[in-house]
């Protein structure tokens, strides 16, 4: 529902208005005057913070301009109640209120026209556009950013000189404001109308894909990732990107949705987004030899007919839930898995997947996850423990989050273990979204922490704040500073054909980025005692710095847990549920190797035995077997492999196509039938089909 603060302002805003028609009634200049000013302000508050609630507002027939004309004919009102309704002012404010409510016509025609006109058939990254085409600079952010509330807002000038002309009895004042609301009025539009015709409008579509085609042909793409999804999905196709980067073969990031482009991470791979079915089917990909897909999804119809290419399904994550077997899997040449565990999800769930289709590639993504070093004896430091529950779920089921029954406990066990232990908390985002009964418990897990950590910096037994750590905390503001300035926000001020032109990676500039961002994590944690209790929320540091820094980890059935036992370390899962030791571990793959849980949390001490003396950890054996299991092996690395399945399936498809060239060349009247259907872009060719078979 918005903040206190933006509750408060569309209150003031909807109460102001009985308050007009009171005043207007009465008549009282005065008192329409401040009511007029309080929801002036209050109106431009909530668009000023992109407010939930005016939203809500249009949807119960009080917009924006519903706002403004509501105000406005008061003030007519105001104005006969005061015996003005004879005098040339009265006339001269209907008339400028009807003429100022002509200017939107064309002034929101305009608008649209312009950002229709900028849209680009296709938007793109890290290509080279602008050696091509000439894309014109977007009109200044001001004139389209919050359009319509500016316009209407230009009626003020007109509002408070009729305001004045009614306080004193003197039609000047009026007609001066009544001037300045027309003059800007027709000014805005004005402005507007040389950016839909001309040099500064950017390309037909046909010109731009042309482009694309061009520089298509010159870089010549092998590995395509495709992707097809929401907003909230976006995280799906940036975990693949750095693996992309780290292609033998030339990769290329295709995407169908405008909203991923925008949400997409930054990358040195080369991306190009195409909303339109036709223009996708136009793109000249006939050196695309490997097509991966990190989602099932309607739309990955439009370029699995492609023969020419091998398709392969990689997902975006490793875990038992059901979409890791999903039925839809079997339309792809290969499935790609990251262990063996992948590989009997498929024969035990029987959806149709051939075994010998499906490759064992490890998961590339895990590659910032240290392996299990060896641990410090107690003395030497404070052993970490960190304790990451996921969120509650949509759906209320119990089992989804340890914080609400068990968090309490495991923090309190945590934070009074002996030896001590240090302790880290880090959230998943949504957590108290949905439940406030989660939100409560991780409000009071946060206050457990941060009293622990006030006690233990009291605590004569730990060392107090060292010259070290007051250099890191310098260090940090340099990093940040400079990350700023790399960083920056000018970007953000583009539109999609401005982005498109100029968004080429400046590989030391990205380079440069990447190792102060390491430089930052490292110098993070230096910063405070590595005994001193931590809560970690907000992108940075990210949860696999957490994990490198951590002897062990609580948390919940979830993909953490997964990626946590890439690093060979103590680990355990709540049964918040309570569905009982077998069937918990038979139920869940990842959990056969952890320390199972009670809402009680009393079993944490096995835990803790293991971290501290790491010899006789009991299931330390299991870790490693089942880390084999579920991820692979650590030789040949997760990329090697990866690469090493991609090469294997790009000669699998070369094969092929030159077996097709073949044929035809042999006089084979099938494949010579085929040829016909399928002139040189096979591409455009299969999106005969797109009027039956549906995308």
């Amino acid at each position: 529902m918005g903040s206190a603060a933006e509750l408060a302002a569309a209150a003031l805003m909807m109460l102001g208005f009985p308050v007009l028609m009171i005043a207007a009634l009465v008549p009282s200049v005065y008192a329409f005057a401040a009511a007029a000013a309080v929801t002036y302000l209050a109106d431009h508050y909530l668009h000023r913070k992109g407010s939930y609630l005016i939203n809500r507002l249009s949807k119960v027939r009080a917009g924006l301009s519903i706002r403004f004309l509501i105000r406005q004919l008061l003030l007519i009102l105001l104005l006969a109640r005061m015996s003005l309704s004879n005098d040339l002012i009265f006339y001269g404010a209907i008339a400028c209120f009807i003429a100022f409510y002509g200017l939107q016509a064309p002034h929101g025609a305009l608008v649209t026209l312009i950002r229709n006109r900028r849209r680009m058939p296709v938007a793109t990254r890290n290509v080279d556009l602008k050696s091509r085409i000439r894309i014109p600079d977007a009109p200044p952010r001001g004139l389209l950013d919050r359009s319509a509330e500016k316009m209407l807002h230009l009626d003020l000038a007109a509002v408070v000189g009729l305001l004045v002309s009614a306080m004193t009895d003197n039609a000047v004042a009026g007609f001066v404001g009544i001037g300045i609301t027309l003059a800007l009025g027709c000014g805005y539009v004005l402005v507007l109308m040389p950016y839909v015709r001309g040099r500064k409008t950017p390309p037909n579509a046909d010109t731009v894909l042309a482009a694309v085609d061009d520089w298509l042909g010159r870089y010549k793409p092998e590995t395509v990732l495709y992707f097809s999804g929401s907003k909230d999905s976006a995280y799906q196709v940036n975990m693949w990107l750095e693996t992309m980067e780290q292609l033998d073969s030339r990769p290329l990031v295709l995407l169908r949705e405008r909203v991923i482009l925008q949400n997409l991470a930054p990358t040195t791979a080369p991306v190009i987004c195409v909303p339109g079915g036709v223009h996708l089917m136009n793109l000249d990909l006939s050196t695309v030899r490997v097509a991966l897909y990190a989602a099932n999804v309607g739309k990955n119809i439009h370029l699995l007919r492609v023969p020419t290419m091998k398709h392969v399904f990689i997902g975006h994550g490793d875990s038992d839930k059901l979409a890791s077997v999903n039925p839809f899997s079997k339309v792809y040449d290969e499935v790609w898995t990251a262990g063996r565990a992948g590989r009997d999800r498929y024969a035990i769930a029987d959806v149709g997947v051939r075994d010998d289709d499906i490759v064992e590639v490890g998961r590339p993504q895990l590659a910032p996850i240290q392996n299990r070093p060896g641990v410090p004896a107690a003395e030497e430091r404070c052993p970490t423990v960190l304790y990451a529950p996921t969120w509650e779920g949509w759906d209320g089921n119990p089992g989804n989050t340890s914080l609400v029954l068990a968090g309490e406990n495991i923090v309190k066990k945590l934070v009074k273990a002996d030896p001590p232990v240090r302790v880290l908390y880090k959230p998943h985002p949504f957590t108290g979204t949905v439940s406030a009964e989660a939100g409560a418990a991780h409000r009071r897990v946060i206050a457990l922490v941060e009293k622990a950590a006030a006690q233990r910096a009291a605590d004569p037994r730990f060392t107090a704040e060292s010259a070290a750590q007051t250099a890191a905390r310098t260090e940090l503001t340099r990093i940040e500073t400079r990350l700023a300035e790399l960083t920056g926000t000018g970007g953000e001020k583009r539109d999609e054909a401005e982005a498109s032109r100029d968004d080429v990676v400046d590989l030391k500039k990205h380079e440069e980025i990447a190792r102060l961002r390491a430089e930052w994590n490292d110098a993070h944690w230096r910063s405070f005692p590595d005994h001193e209790h931590r809560v970690v929320t907000g992108a940075e540091p990210r949860l696999y710095d957490c994990f490198n820094v951590s002897d062990a980890m609580v948390s919940d059935i979830s993909s953490v847990v997964s990626d946590f036992i890439a690093s060979g370390k103590p680990y355990a899962v709540t049964d918040s549920a309570e569905v009982g030791l077998e069937e918990f571990k038979r139920a869940n793959t990842a959990v056969r190797a952890a320390v199972i849980l009670s809402n009680s949390a009393k079993e944490l001490d096995a835990l803790l035995d293991a971290v501290r003396d790491p010899s006789a950890d009991p299931l330390a054996v299991d870790r490693d077997e089942l880390k084999r299991y579920l991820l692979g092996p650590d030789e040949p690395t997760s990329i090697e492999q990866f690469n090493a399945a991609v090469a294997a399936l790009a000669r699998k498809a070369e094969v092929r196509n030159l077996g097709q060239e073949a044929r035809i060349a042999a006089g084979d009247p099938e494949a010579a039938e085929l040829a016909e259907v399928l002139p040189g872009d096979p591409l455009k060719a299969a999106g005969e089909a797109e009027g039956t078979i549906a995308g």
